[in-house]
């Protein structure tokens, strides 16, 4: 199936995304039985009540921290850094990023969604303490930038929406999980960001970054993911046609270009933003072609004075580099000189031979890799992972479940 089917079936329509959820209850709000306050024993300077079912997020003392000033030094072992071309932590033990996107932050607070959310489903305790029985040990989580920023037309103020996401981290790092946040949704003209584009654009991106960096730029658990899925070889639904041979496209991925909705910020100045603030985390750079290339990605790299530059890739049955072939072609090479994550593993016929056999692949040469996606959606159309806010997992869903257990006991 062509990339802009898949996006279009995943994200662009944002009413599908709604209306795949037959009872209201799981839009954007909490369980019945995670809806009371102050969940994770945290009390937050924001002083708001979150949909989440937990109150605040700023300026916390919540499971694992150790005081206002500092909620994340209880986690400083737990620091990933890039040797070679594997991840390790602070005690040279070698991680491997292995878990599950967790969607709805990039489209509950714009609009067409009604009302005025973080979160597409509970985000309570239960359903963290079920994805810890899928033995996953990150999540990952798309971000808007509109959301993020508050820009105008959106459906509920920044201090909201950061101290839900904020809050969210910090309840999934008291269980040991890492936090990979992704700017998923960018807008190249000021509106609110409702779907994918061709790049990040300069109008936001850089701010967005300075600002989630800052924030967390004293979270040893929290990943930066600096950009979804870069398109620039084809065209997206917004009207950006490819902006020329292989080279000029590594080179907009790198240094950003002028595209017919504006200029695109490129992967370094986005880079760029986040070591400005002091912020020294780890960093994924997703290849091109809406992330399934890597073919340059080796060619054309980042400047990181940190040195904590990682490659993404983003893999479905219907999409590009689903064969064997093409990840022993490219994805291996990458592998071989720095460490490489699948953010985005998915399957759309409701089956898992695909992932199946992408997974042991992806075991023998080091390389991670996190389901799309822990909402109870279609495993044909979205594809979700489960079939209800327990986790039972559906069938696609049954072969990340039962792979995760092999391989991460």
């Amino acid at each position: 199936m062509p990339p802009a089917y898949l996006r279009a079936s995943r994200f662009a329509s944002l009413a599908f995304a709604l209306s795949a959820f037959s009872s209201p209850a799981l839009i954007g709000c909490t369980s019945a039985s995670d809806s009371s306050p102050g969940t994770a024993g945290t009390t937050g300077s924001a002083g708001t009540t979150g949909r989440a079912g937990t109150t605040g997020a700023a300026g916390t003392t919540g499971a694992g921290g150790t005081s206002t000033e500092d909620p994340y030094a209880g986690y400083a072992a737990k620091a990933l850094h890039v040797s070679g071309n594997k991840l390790v932590d602070t005690t040279g033990a070698t991680v491997r990023l292995l878990g599950v996107n967790r969607a709805g932050s990039e489209y509950m607070c714009v609009p067409p969604t009604q009302g005025s959310y973080t979160f597409d489903g509970s985000t309570g305790p239960s359903t963290i303490t079920a994805m810890k029985s899928w033995h996953i040990n990150t999540v990952r989580l798309p971000l808007n930038e509109s959301c993020w920023l508050g820009v105008a037309g959106t459906l509920e103020p920044a201090v909201q929406y950061q101290a839900d996401i904020e809050d969210y981290v910090q309840r999934l790092h008291a269980q040991g999980i890492y936090v990979i946040l992704d700017l998923h949704w960018s807008s190249w003209n000021g509106s609110p960001a409702t779907g994918q584009t061709t790049m990040a654009w300069a109008v936001h991106a850089p701010q967005f970054w300075t600002s989630v960096a800052t924030r967390f730029k004293n979270d040893p658990m929290v990943i930066f993911d600096l950009y979804n899925e870069p398109i620039l070889d084809s065209a997206d639904q917004k009207g950006n046609n490819p902006v020329g041979d292989a080279n000029a496209v590594w080179s907009c991925w790198l240094n950003g270009c002028n595209v017919t909705s504006g200029m695109t910020a490129g992967m370094q100045s986005l880079l760029n933003a986040v070591r400005a603030t002091g912020a020294t985390q780890i960093v994924i750079a997703n290849g091109v072609d809406w992330a399934h290339k890597l073919d340059q990605w080796l060619t054309h790299p980042l400047t990181d004075p940190s040195h904590n530059v990682i490659a993404g890739v983003h893999l479905y049955n219907n999409g590009g580099c689903n064969n064997q072939s093409c990840w022993d072609s490219t994805i291996a090479n990458v592998a071989a000189m720095v460490p490489v994550v699948t953010g985005e593993l998915g399957e759309f016929d409701c089956n898992h031979a695909f992932i199946d056999g992408y997974m042991t692949w992806a075991d023998s040469h080091g390389v991670g890799y996190l389901g799309w996606a822990w909402n109870p959606q279609s495993c044909s159309t979205f594809p979700g992972l489960i079939t209800d806010a327990a986790g039972t997992p559906s069938t696609f869903g049954q072969g990340l479940h039962d792979h995760l257990l092999q391989v991460n006991p």
